[in-house]
């Protein structure tokens, strides 16, 4: 008589393939978005308050600022990536040592084949052997996908300070648009940034709003001087 035991997995793994596909292009998008954002306004606000009366050349060098760094975030996540993805690829290739072939050979010998029939997710995932190489390729990360979100993202990120840098053009009331534009996008992705790491909200979203407040205020702080020193020496 014939026994059949049904072997359930724990963790489905077409779903957990799933989520690091997601998660692979989502933590570089959000953290694009967030350096776009952040750096882009740090830098207009530091061109305002070095030369404030100038709009165009604010305006272009957030550009600027915007292209240069997307195209520093694509390359910088790609190698990133890249390394990350040899060294999961040499990880998971590897082969063991003879000790453990030969005990997991010991063990695999030991299961009768009337205990698992062919429907049992177990022996379905030993008996495809032959896909476990693709099974391999797609939980490894995408070198290719994270730079290109993270350039996107990055572009994405500048156009919130640019916009506001575009729509106003009195000097003291565009440095205010822009910091009030670039706080909420900060509370925003910091806010969605936690969601999707399943962390608190709340925390996340204060955490990025003071450190991008920091950031406006030092490059503002240190360049402020600079246009004072320029009106002195045209007196």
């Amino acid at each position: 008589m014939e026994s059949s035991v049904e072997i359930k997995q724990p963790i489905p793994e077409l779903r957990k393939v799933e989520f690091l596909q997601r998660a692979q292009w989502l933590r570089a998008a959000i953290l694009g978005a967030n350096d776009g954002l952040l750096s882009t306004t740090s830098l207009m606000i530091g061109v305002t308050a070095a030369k404030d009366h100038d709009q165009w050349l604010v305006i272009v060098s957030g550009l600027a600022g915007a292209l240069a760094g997307a195209c520093s975030m694509a390359v910088g996540e790609f190698a990133s990536v890249s390394t990350q993805r040899d060294i999961e690829q040499n990880a998971t290739t590897k082969k063991p040592d003879s000790d453990q072939a030969d005990e997991v050979s010991k063990n695999v010998d030991i299961i009768d084949t009337s205990v698992a029939t062919p429907r049992s997710p177990f022996m379905k995932v030993i008996s495809s052997h032959d896909h476990s190489h693709a099974f391999l390729e797609e939980t490894l990360p995408n070198p290719y996908k994270a730079a290109g979100a993270s350039a996107i993202a990055f572009l994405c990120g500048s156009a919130f300070p640019l916009m506001a840098a575009i729509a106003v053009s009195q000097s003291t009331i565009r440095v205010v648009a822009i910091a009030v534009v670039s706080s909420v996008s900060l509370a925003v992705f910091g806010a969605v940034g936690a969601y999707l790491g399943g962390s608190s909200v709340r925390i996340s979203a204060v955490r990025v709003l003071v450190g991008g407040w920091i950031s406006m205020g030092v490059t503002y702080g240190l360049l402020k001087p600079i246009d004072k020193q320029h009106e002195a020496g045209r007196d």
